[in-house]
């Protein structure tokens, strides 16, 4: 069976630091990122404290975008957020704005997301599934 994976930005950051298991995304079958964790990657390299830091940072997304399909935000992940949100409001348990557009991409596209972050509990979300680092 393939692995289709989504990164999101704390896995992205998480590799960046050298805190994560590069084997995690190198057997994968089909890579992906979402526009929004390009765009939230892109705040951390405006804000690194230091220009070296934020060249590593610049090196680390080129590698990324390089290798894994960027996801646009489109009508059909728009369903599928707008599901998940309903989903967390009738559970009354809030989630991440740009947490659940990666959740709906992953469902949508039939990925796994990576994520280092338990407390996202991505996979608790239904037709979610993820993978901690």
């Amino acid at each position: 069976m393939a692995r289709r994976l989504i990164l999101d930005t704390g896995a992205l950051i998480a590799f960046e630091r050298g805190l994560a298991d590069r084997q995690v995304v190198a057997d994968a079958d089909d890579l992906a990122v979402a526009a929004v964790t390009v765009a939230e990657f892109r705040v951390g390299i405006a804000l690194s404290a230091t220009e070296g830091r934020a060249d590593r940072r610049r090196r680390v997304l080129a590698a990324i975008t390089a290798t894994a399909t960027v996801l646009d935000y489109t009508a059909r992940t728009a369903a599928e957020h707008a599901r998940l949100l309903v989903h967390v409001r009738r559970a009354g348990v809030p989630r991440g704005a740009h947490d659940l557009i990666i959740a709906a991409q992953a469902a949508e596209h039939g990925r796994v997301v990576v994520t280092p972050d338990r407390r996202a509990r991505f996979a608790d979300l239904p037709g979610v599934h993820a993978i901690t680092l």
